[in-house]
């Protein structure tokens, strides 16, 4: 009878069926974690956890890969370095716990401020660290913290370029150690 509706319903079928089909090879997989963007507040709290709060590891406990004799070396391309020494005061054990409160209310203001509530309570502790201990790995990570702001808020806050300088700590200064830090990406 009406074959003619039947023949366009079965073509739009299989052209919907092409197009899920090509797009379904051309997405081959998921993006590495590394690439991977957080897509809610809570993972973007994680990763601010994970990047601020991780502490450095001194520099002369590298840690080498023990070879069994038996063992011949393989061949492997060199991959960039994701460390970097860099030089920080060690605190006293007060000044430590002090400066961790402080670093502690910093990073969940940072993922607060993303919520365009602003960045004050993070300015505010981050300012207090970079005060009272400006040689030290809390220093650091505060800067880091600055720069990583958004720059209307860097406007709105004042932020200085002093503020968000990390030269300081690539040179050895009297009463500084080296400690091995994951570069920040």
């Amino acid at each position: 009878m009406n074959t003619f509706w039947l023949k366009m319903a079965g073509i739009v079928v299989v052209i919907l069926g092409v197009i899920i089909l090509v797009n379904v090879l051309s997405s081959s997989g998921r993006k590495p974690e590394a690439e991977h963007k957080p897509r809610t507040l809570y993972e973007s709290a994680e990763r601010d956890r994970n990047k601020f709060l991780t502490k450095p590891k001194p520099a002369d406990s590298g840690e080498q890969e023990s070879k069994s004799p038996g063992q011949r070396p393989t061949m492997q391309t060199p991959k960039p370095p994701k460390t970097v020494t860099l030089y920080f005061s060690e605190l006293s054990e007060i000044d430590k716990i002090e400066a961790e409160r402080y670093l502690n209310v910093a990073v969940p203001g940072r993922s607060i401020g993303r919520l365009q509530v602003g960045f004050k309570l993070m300015v505010e502790n981050c300012r207090r660290i970079i005060e009272r201990w400006p040689d030290s790995w809390y220093a650091y990570r505060a800067k880091q913290m600055l720069a990583d702001m958004p720059v209307r808020f860097r406007r709105r806050y004042h932020i200085t370029e002093e503020e968000l300088d990390l030269s300081r700590f690539a040179e050895p200064k009297p009463g500084t150690k080296p400690f091995v830090v994951e570069r920040s990406e």
